[in-house]
């Protein structure tokens, strides 16, 4: 049971992987794994056993739910792109607060709010910047865009790592996000090229996921209240980010608005009716305890 939750999560994830403003850090710190997910990767050597049996399902379920969701929310994005924000907002906005509460229990100072303030600033900052052009991904390419590819792999890591920074919105900037949801479409069709240009961009994907998993591990060990200060601030400029970053193009009518917000107003009872539900039960189960 205990690995099928973290499969589940995994999968929550690998979905949010696909769209555009969500960021894979912020959904970690959401599901309440973010820290132990820092923790096993940066002591998988110390460690091995216990840390590849939290990482294998929850890297499996990202890799499922990816394969399994990547054309019905490709085909979201393009037709519902509303409706699917509204329901990715409910839960980012319904658990905010809960990470505001821990970030509070891990200390407080005046200057902590300077953490949170810039921490919103630059995640905000980040998807005001011009997109580039869509970049041609082949192996006729220049050969500079193998190494450019590479290290784009290790710079989308960073926004696994660090909530708020959407790795799709910054292969957007780059003007790789469409050309890599293309290669990924063309793997039946051509795939040699898009084996090795998938290869070259995770491989520096997965160094710098290490990386900056032990950086960030560090941080939390020796500067707590002002890291998880600032993940605070990225994560409220991420449900600015992610409404921003949707392209509703003109599927924003009374129909698709009324929709979106039913699905808002379901999703946050749904999720607020399920705390609800745990917090019941286990005060239940520490009265049962205590009697």
């Amino acid at each position: 049971m205990k690995y099928l939750k973290i499969l589940a999560k995994g999968a929550v994830i690998g979905v949010g992987m696909i769209i555009p403003g969500i960021s894979g850090g912020t959904l970690a710190v959401l599901l309440g794994i973010y820290e132990e997910l820092i923790t096993r990767i940066s002591n998988l050597r110390k460690d091995f056993k216990e840390s590849i049996k939290f990482l294998l399902p929850l890297f499996l379920g990202m890799l499922l739910a990816f394969v399994a969701m990547f054309f019905p929310l490709h085909f979201a994005l393009k037709h519902i792109p509303f409706e699917l924000c509204m329901i990715f907002v409910a839960l980012m906005v319904c658990s905010t607060p809960k990470i505001g509460m821990d970030a509070y229990h891990s200390g407080f100072k005046k200057w902590d709010i300077l953490f949170a303030v810039i921490a919103f600033g630059v995640c905000l900052g980040i998807c005001f910047i011009p997109t580039g052009e869509n970049l041609k991904l082949d192996l006729h390419m220049p050969w500079y865009m193998y190494s450019s590819l590479f290290l784009v792999g290790i710079l989308v890591s960073v926004a696994l790592v660090v909530p708020g920074i959407s790795g799709s919105m910054l292969l957007m900037i780059l003007g790789l996000y469409e050309p890599l949801l293309n290669t990924i479409k063309n793997l039946i069709q051509t795939p040699l090229d898009a084996f090795v240009i998938l290869l070259i961009f995770g491989v520096g994907l997965i160094i710098g996921f290490f990386t900056i998993a032990k950086l960030m591990k560090h941080l939390l060990n020796r500067y707590e209240h002002q890291t998880m200060w600032s993940i605070f601030g990225f994560v409220i400029a991420s449900i600015i980010v992610l409404c921003y970053k949707f392209d509703y193009k003109n599927l924003l009518t009374p129909l698709h608005i009324g929709i979106g917000c039913g699905c808002f107003v379901l999703v946050s009872g749904c999720f607020m009716g399920i705390v609800y539900w745990f917090k019941k039960r286990k005060r239940n189960k520490e009265l049962e305890e205590a009697i």
